[in-house]
């Protein structure tokens, strides 16, 4: 059984606005991202999240710590006036209740995102919690690639009326 590197989880640093690291329901095209992201971005790009697996969830992915990996996604920045309503309401959507509480679905950590160009930015990254983390280790589905959107094409959200 392959063994699990524990994200460590950390609070934001006063006045730094980090962009986020978005590789499932987030990403553009996927539910989410019109709920929570749209028109609400300075800046979205593709990057790619080094030593990070990851997992087929039921219904959304889960990314884990796991040196040699990676995982496609997007680099997120806010735009301007957004980022606290925007991390807060992230923070929610990806049950994030604080560094190392039980109750986390995942662990907002800082990682260091690597741009096409081979440039590099720190970003907010949730991945799974330790306890989802171990499981997904054991039992888990890995997507191939590390891309979310390449494994069946887009989760479709409920239809309007």
């Amino acid at each position: 059984m392959a063994s699990v590197n524990r994200p460590e989880a950390q609070p934001p640093i006063e006045g730094e606005e980090l962009p986020f690291f978005v590789y499932g329901t987030l990403r553009p095209g996927e539910v989410n991202h019109d709920a929570f992201l749209r028109g609400r971005t300075r800046s979205e790009e593709p990057a790619r999240l080094p030593d990070a697996l990851l997992y087929d969830g039921p219904g959304y992915p889960y990314a884990v710590q796991r040196a040699g990996e990676q995982t496609v996604g997007e680099l997120v920045a806010a735009a301007p006036g957004q980022y606290a309503r925007l991390l807060a309401e992230l923070d929610r959507l990806e049950e994030y209740h604080g560094p190392d509480s039980p109750l986390n679905l995942y662990e907002r950590v800082r990682r260091t995102t690597l741009r096409p160009d081979g440039s590099t930015a720190a970003a907010w990254v949730y991945l799974a919690a330790p306890q989802l983390a171990d499981a997904l280790a054991r039992a888990g589905t890995p997507i191939p690639g590390g891309d979310w959107l390449r494994r069946k094409g887009p989760l479709q959200g409920p239809a309007a009326p």
